[in-house]
């Protein structure tokens, strides 16, 4: 990504990350991470639906179809559904790490218009650890994973435990997330939202 900030480099010491044994084989449809969620929840009519899958390493694939609801101007995906889009897919990285892990900082280049009704295909790895940081990259692009690239991102994610999200949440939400007896999906509500 051309002009990132120095916030987005990883340090010198930072390690190689490493995919826990646990994390969902590759090929495998991550789901919503929470029912609620607009970038990948499914009771969000308006939202983007996104659906990520496992990929090799510490990476994921996602793709959304850009609808009409998701227009800034007339016919084409509005920017900040882009982002979101992007960090959508940096977020489901964590899921992979088995870490809980909030966006830090998120840099975008938007290099072309995406027009209302195409498929946006992400790609997504971490490249690097440090302590409670988290260093990935996206890309987003048309019509396919060898399309033109019509987005892309740098972002910082941080660890963090459960109780910031009971800290900064909405009590009756949060209660109903950490009630649901499915220990992986109790879990996963937790693992993209600042």
């Amino acid at each position: 990504m051309s002009g990132t900030s120095a916030a987005l480099r990883p340090p010198a010491d930072a390690e190689k990350p490493v995919r826990h044994p646990d994390a969902p084989v590759p090929g495998e449809l991550l789901g919503a991470h929470y029912e609620r969620c607009f970038g990948c929840g499914g009771e969000q009519p308006h939202g983007l639906h996104l659906e990520a899958r496992a990929g090799e390493g510490v990476t994921v694939t996602a793709e959304f179809t850009v609808r009409p609801a998701h227009q800034g101007a007339p016919g084409l995906a509005h920017g900040g559904v882009l982002v979101s889009a992007l960090d959508e897919t940096l977020g489901s990285l964590n899921w992979l790490l088995r870490t809980i892990a909030v966006t830090g900082r998120l840099e975008t280049d938007f290099v072309q218009p995406v027009p209302v009704g195409t498929t946006l295909h992400l790609e997504a790895e971490v490249t690097a650890v440090a302590g409670r940081k988290i260093y990935s990259t996206a890309t987003g692009r048309i019509g396919g994973p060898d399309g033109p690239v019509a987005v892309r991102a740098d972002a910082l994610f941080i660890e963090v435990e459960v109780k910031h999200f009971v800290r900064h949440g909405r009590e009756e939400e949060i209660q109903a997330a950490m009630s649901d007896p499915d220990r992986i999906r109790r879990t996963r509500a937790f693992e993209v939202n600042p």
